[in-house]
């Protein structure tokens, strides 16, 4: 009896100190977070999405596809999926052309490039923050330094928030602003382009246009693919600068999507809409999302294909 319970304590032993438990050991933090903060919650959302459920209240009244079949009779929600939409057509491709540019100019050698590097990359630290929406509504005010600089060069004020027209593009400036994340991993994949291509261009004659246009573009195409639908993705959740700039005014010219849910959720505590509302919207991004990847096969170069 004694040896087969030190054969069975041993073979335990081993069982509890193998890669394959120990790995689990140090991913369980991880899996634990993930099903109470992130997987649950999923769930909870998808159930509330087919019910008439407020914060609060203890009974969810089940109402099938009634939240759903309400979206496209929402005015505010169409008028909000138009304005994100806008939102994302003209940030992000602004944002990743700034990126880039800036990206191309700090891989030239210079001493102070990484000083360069850090303070360009600060936008996206802090840019997220209501302090910062604070100041970039101040700087559009009416009587805020780019109207200021407006006044100086002889022309009129812009009532930025005030008009229905111009009121998004303060919010698109900023999100401009914070290229740092994208222009840092533009850096990372420019150093990983052989400087070998560039040597055969210039012996054959070719121009830095060329350069840029043949080789460059070409190589970085993986790279310019990811932050395309990581800034997609991020450009849809915004939520901040809306709420903080403009609260979603002038007549829901800002009124982007994140907070129409925000707002069904807790402002007008109908909460089981706002679960529809998000499950819609992650319905557009996976779309979107999808396009985006099985486009990349016409425009993004992969090596090992040639």
């Amino acid at each position: 009896m004694g040896e087969k319970s030190d054969k069975k304590a041993s073979a335990l032993r081993k069982w509890f100190y193998s890669d394959e438990v120990v790995g689990h050991v140090f991913a369980l933090p991880f899996i634990f977070g993930f099903i109470c903060f992130s997987l649950i919650p999923i769930c909870m959302s998808l159930y509330y999405s087919f019910t008439d459920y407020s914060l609060g209240s203890k009974v969810a009244t089940f109402v099938g596809m009634k939240n759903f079949s309400l979206l496209f009779e929402d005015e505010v929600f169409l008028k909000s999926i138009r304005k994100t939409l806008q939102y994302v057509v003209i940030s992000v491709p602004l944002k990743l052309t700034f990126a880039l540019l800036v990206a191309f100019v700090l891989t030239r050698k210079s001493k102070m490039v990484t000083l360069y590097r850090s303070l360009y990359y600060v936008p996206s630290l802090v840019g997220g923050s209501v302090a910062v929406a604070l100041v970039w509504k101040q700087l559009f005010a009416r009587k805020g330094l780019f109207n200021s600089v407006l006044m100086d060069l002889g022309l009129n004020k812009i009532n930025w928030f005030g008009s229905e027209a111009l009121a998004i593009y303060p919010l698109i400036l900023m999100a401009v602003w914070q290229f740092g994340s994208s222009m840092i991993i533009f850096a990372a994949g420019l150093k990983e382009i052989p400087s070998t291509y560039y040597e055969a261009a210039e012996i054959d004659g070719a121009n830095g246009f060329h350069r840029f246009f043949k080789i460059t573009l070409p190589c970085l195409s993986p790279i310019i693919l990811y932050n395309l639908v990581m800034q997609t993705i991020s450009a849809f959740m915004t939520f901040t600068q809306a709420f903080v700039i403009t609260g979603g005014g002038p007549n829901n010219a800002t009124m982007l999507y994140a907070l129409n849910v925000y707002n069904q959720a807790f402002k007008y505590n109908n909460m089981g809409y706002a679960c529809a509302m998000s499950w819609v919207m992650l319905i557009v991004m996976s779309l979107i999302t999808l396009v985006i990847f099985r486009s990349s096969k016409f425009w993004v170069f992969n090596e090992a294909e040639g």
